[in-house]
Order: structure tokens, then sequence, then C-alpha cells
């Protein structure tokens, strides 16, 4: 058990931290210092538990003991230290700042020893009348799936500044760490808790553009260049799941999904910029993408598919879908006729609007499920949901519910097992 006495080291310990002054700057945090503050002042029953319980509502609001929400804001710390070690440069730091780091990371392994026990056994010391309160138990012993975390249980965290450096390098830092899908919005990237769980393997039909999306992507993980890719088509074909199932295979290994609405477009190029110094590679996904003719936020993403002067973004590809071939609005009425003499070079105009879809490097074109097609999804869908039913009356019910719904898509496919599933459970109105 830590002494009082060494309480008090750690609290001016707490206050010096310099780097990672951050980790402790949350409501776990705040409510831990609030309430070793408490402990070392004039001892208030009344003042002592209301700090404690602060405490223990933070902990319980994250749903995680003392140690472990420590261990998950030193893995998650997005600080000078953590962004350098990221882009793998620990090298350019200069000397004095990874003194500090040591020094931070040392007063953390401190306060990482102060257990709930503890903080009890002080009260109780301070003030003999207390009774009996609630102790969270942290579990120490409990298995950490990363072998990199071994490191917390070392002597001397201050020696393992390159071990934490290269966690950096190889998981990303921040918000990037706890979440694989976010949703951009005003200029902030919201991390999603539940993104869609669909796998590569649940889709079948469109076999050439499956193979052709995966190995782009496998080519961004390998740090080689990908393309930016339009998925084009027809509605219901599973162009957006396509997207969205990459997760499944490389989520665990960095890359991360950013949805895009197009009312956001305008914030693409900066939030460009943000991504390019990370570890982590990002496919920004823009779903139904198109255009009105007097909508210029095309030109925005136009910037991030062509580049600037800056270099491109080795580890940002934008996959965006579509219903249209030709992304941009256009009417007869904006060919150039003789009569018209408000633009000159009108025809210039056009080719602009026509032609940006052009500026994704590939073109994934999904063509109407054919009845095969349909009915082969169908039976994969079935399969999966381990739902018995003769190969016969199966044709017959998803035949008739394609015709009398949405037509055959493997989203008309994948509604119609839903219904087959609800009929079949023992679930009854």
């Amino acid at each position: 058990m830590t002494s009082l006495q060494e309480m008090g080291e750690i609290r001016q310990g707490m206050l010096s931290l310099v780097v990672f002054r951050d980790v402790l700057d949350d409501a776990v945090g705040r409510s831990f210092s609030n309430l070793i503050t408490r402990l070392m002042g004039p001892a208030n029953l009344e003042t002592l538990l209301w700090a404690y319980g602060d405490w223990m509502g933070a902990l319980a609001a994250r749903g995680m003991g003392w140690q472990e929400h420590l261990r998950d804001r030193i893995l998650c710390a997005d600080n000078q230290f953590s962004r350098q070690a990221a882009q793998g440069d620990l090298e350019l730091l200069p000397p004095a700042l990874l003194d500090v780091v040591r020094w931070d990371l040392r007063v953390l392994q401190k306060v990482y020893g102060v257990v709930c026990e503890d903080i009890v056994d002080w009260m109780r010391e301070a003030l003999p009348e207390l009774g009996e309160i609630p102790v969270w138990y942290d579990d120490v012993q409990a298995e950490m799936p990363d072998p990199f975390l071994k490191w917390f249980e070392v002597n001397d965290w201050g020696d393992y500044v390159v071990q934490l450096s290269g966690q950096y390098a190889r998981s990303g830092i921040g918000e990037f760490v706890k979440f694989h899908a976010f949703r951009y919005a005003d200029d902030r990237l919201i991390g999603l808790n539940t993104p869609d769980p669909i796998a590569l393997e649940d889709l079948v039909g469109y076999g050439w553009q499956k193979d052709a999306l995966v190995q782009n992507t496998a080519a961004l993980m390998a740090g080689l260049p990908a393309l930016h890719v339009l998925l084009y088509g027809s509605r219901g074909s599973g162009k957006s799941s396509l997207v969205k199932a990459l997760l499944s295979r490389w989520g665990d290994r960095g890359l991360r999904l950013i949805e895009v609405m197009k009312s956001e477009l305008s914030g693409l190029p900066s939030l460009v910029e943000r991504l390019r110094s990370l570890p982590n590679k990002f496919v920004v996904f823009v779903d139904d993408l198109s255009f009105e003719e007097d909508d210029e936020s095309y030109k925005s993403l136009k910037v991030v598919l062509e580049g600037t002067v800056t270099a491109r973004a080795m580890n940002v590809v934008v996959y965006a879908t579509s219903n249209r071939r030709h992304l941009v609005r256009e009417f007869y009425g904006d060919r150039p006729r003789p009569k018209d003499a408000d633009e000159i070079h009108n025809w210039d105009t056009v080719q602009e609007k026509l032609s940006f879809s052009d500026r994704f490097g590939m073109t994934l074109t999904f063509e109407p499920a054919d009845q095969d097609t349909y009915l082969e999804i169908v039976r994969h869908l079935v399969k999966r949901a381990e739902i018995v039913i003769t190969p016969e009356d199966l044709e017959f019910k998803a035949l008739q519910w394609a015709t009398r719904n949405n037509g055959r898509s493997g989203r008309t496919a994948r509604q119609f097992v839903d219904v087959l599933l609800g009929e079949r459970s023992d679930f009854r109105a």
C-alpha cells in the first residue's frame, strides 16, 4: 500500500506533468485529482464522500477500473510526443523533450500504482467514523490482448519510451485508436461505436468489382499508390455495403473509414491535411454522390482527387458511390447554341461537368442484378442465416418477393431473407 506521504509526492508529480498532462484532464482524472487533494487536506466526512462518489461515478460512466482507464488514456494520448512518434520520427525530437516524456511516464506509473483499496484505507485512516463504502476492484491480473501492454508491468516506464513510440506508430493516436469508423460533421470527427458489422464474406455477386476494390485497398494498406474509386450503378446492388465491409478485413490493422456527407465536402481538403501525418490508412466514404447544376461543392472534392501543389496524402483514398455515371447534373439547355452568347467557351463548362467522374482513378460499374445473380445472393444469405427451406420453395418465394417489391437487387434479397427469418422464428405477434 502506498503511504500518505508517498501520495503527497504523487500529487506533486501530477501537478508537474508536461507532455502527458491531458491523460488526467478528463472527468475521471479530474475527480481523482480532487479526491487526492481532499485527502491531503483537513478531513471532512461530507466533502470526502462527495469527492469519492464523483470519482467512482466517473469510472462507472466509462465502465472500467482506474488502472484500465489510465492504460487507455496513455495509449490514446494525442500530444507532441505521440504525434511525432506516430510518424516514426522519434529521432527528430529534442533530447530535452524525451527527458520530459520519461519524467511524465514515471509520474504516471506511480499514479497507476494507486488502487481503489488504497484510497479507502486512507479515508478510514483520516476518518475512523467512515462506514462501509463501495470499492472498485481493478482486475490487475486480467489478460491484456496486445503483448505490448505488458510494458505496464515493468519496473520503470521511463525506460520504455521507444516501445511506446512504436505502439503509436502501429496503432495511431487519439480517437483513431478507439474507433474504426467516423462521421465527419461541422469540421469534427465523430467516432461511431457501432459501425455496420457487414463482412466481405457476406457479399456475393459482382465478383470482379469486389476483387478490384479489395486489391486497391490492399495496396493502400501496404503503403503503395492506391486509386480513388467511384462505385457507380444500380440502386441496391451493394455498393455502399462493399465499402463498409472493408473494415471487417482491415479495421484491426489500422484502416479507418470516415463517412462524409455531400453537405460537408467543403471541409474535405482540410480534413485530408489533418489525416496525412497519421500512421493509419483512411477511406473517405461519400455515399450517394451527385451534384446539381449550380452546386459547386464538387470543386472541394476535385481538389482532393486531383491534388494541389501539396503532395498527395498517400494514406487517404476517396471511395464514392453514385447511381449516376455523370456526377454533375447536366441539361440539354447547358449545351451551347449559336444564338447563345452568354459564355464564349461554354463547351469547356460542359466538359468540366461531364469529366468530373473521370477524376476518379477507378470506376466500378454495378449492373442491375439478373435473375441468376439475385437468386445466388438469396441462397447465400439463407445459408448464412441457417434457414431451412427447400430450394424450390425458396426460389418461388424469392422471385415472388422481388416482383411485388423493389425488383431484383442485393438489397431486395436482404429484405426478403430478413422477412423469411422472422417468419421462421419463435416470435408470434
